[in-house]
């Protein structure tokens, strides 16, 4: 996520244990600093921590799901990948030892539960396993029906494996593609035809979130019962091109790199357009187009706000030649 100089940071935590669950991923647990109970979150929350990558010279935010109970207010447990090529967000979580101090903010929740009693599809893939398991946890302790499908490049590299595992073969399935993608989940399979009270949530890279929400708008699932995490910030596509938009309210031309999103070209220009997400998850940021043709990359909007309502979500979706929008 990006900078957010003006945010509230009400948590002071502690690291209590730091533990490598894999090579890349390490679980840390943390406490209130000053031993009081934690506030409560629901599986598939989310902790805004404030790091400060080494050489930034300012703090940033990033989000963290929480993975344990949420029964327990007297600790959170989260798990982070190290990205070697990241911003150095997750090299800021992976120095920290037990001892040291974090700021963060309260949980939340953009990936919850269904409300109601159903049948549900857990679907993660790496370190997206991390509400997915939270979501797992809370289902088996309910005693409602769920089925986890969880796949990594090998088994050294699937945190948290064991546990799920544990779970036994009529709750768990476990890939392993080696780098091979046609050993990966059969999607259709696990999908199928949509049945009532029966709901998918998915967690993971945007390969495996694409290839979710493909099978289940190709079976027909309504909408509503597909829901999504997407784990990382977005990033250009292969083929990305600069492109040019103009905000006819504004009386604004933006110059847009390849490599940065239209959002960001707005805030840049002083603009203050309201956005929650950045992954195209939300469609907070959804704004209106008078001319062009989008190229639509979010998935919170329909087929008929893409093509009737003439709406795209500016944080991921780009321009195919020049656009116009509403802005």
């Amino acid at each position: 996520m990006s900078n957010e100089p003006n945010i509230q940071w009400p948590l002071d935590l502690v690291v209590a244990q730091t533990t490598p669950l894999t090579a890349e991923v390490r679980q840390l647990i943390l406490r209130a600093a000053d031993g009081g109970a934690l506030p409560a979150f629901s599986a598939g929350a989310h902790l805004a921590v404030c790091v400060q990558p080494h050489g930034t010279g300012s703090a940033a935010q990033r989000a963290y799901s929480l993975l344990n109970s949420t029964a327990q207010s007297g600790h959170y447990e989260i798990a982070v990948k190290h990205e070697a090529h990241g911003a150095g967000g997750s090299r800021f979580m992976h120095a920290l030892a037990p001892g040291d101090r974090l700021r963060a903010g309260m949980p939340k929740n953009d990936f919850a539960l269904h409300a109601a009693p159903h049948h549900a599809v857990l679907i993660a893939g790496g370190i997206g396993i991390t509400p997915i398991l939270s979501m797992a946890r809370w289902l088996d302790r309910a005693g409602q029906p769920f089925q986890l499908h969880y796949a990594a490049r090998t088994p050294r590299a699937m945190p948290y494996r064991d546990e799920a595992a544990a779970l036994g073969s009529a709750r768990a399935t476990l890939y392993f593609d080696h780098g091979e993608p046609s050993r990966g989940m059969p999607l259709e399979q696990i999908l199928g035809a949509p049945a009532a009270g029966r709901h998918v949530y998915v967690c993971g890279p945007r390969p495996l979130i694409d290839a979710v929400v493909s099978a289940a708008r190709a079976y027909h699932w309504p909408a509503e019962n597909v829901h999504l995490e997407l784990f990382g910030n977005t990033v250009p596509q292969a083929g990305d091109q600069p492109c040019r938009v103009v905000l006819a309210r504004s009386g604004i031309t933006l110059e847009v790199p390849a490599a940065q999103s239209i959002l960001d070209a707005m805030i840049g220009a002083g603009l203050d357009p309201m956005f929650d997400c950045r992954r195209g998850e939300c469609g907070v940021c959804a704004q209106r187009v008078l001319r062009g043709e989008p190229d639509h990359r979010d998935y919170a909007l329909s087929t008929g706000q893409h093509e009737v309502e003439r709406l795209m979500c500016v944080c991921v979706s780009r321009a195919r030649g020049e656009l116009v929008l509403d802005a």
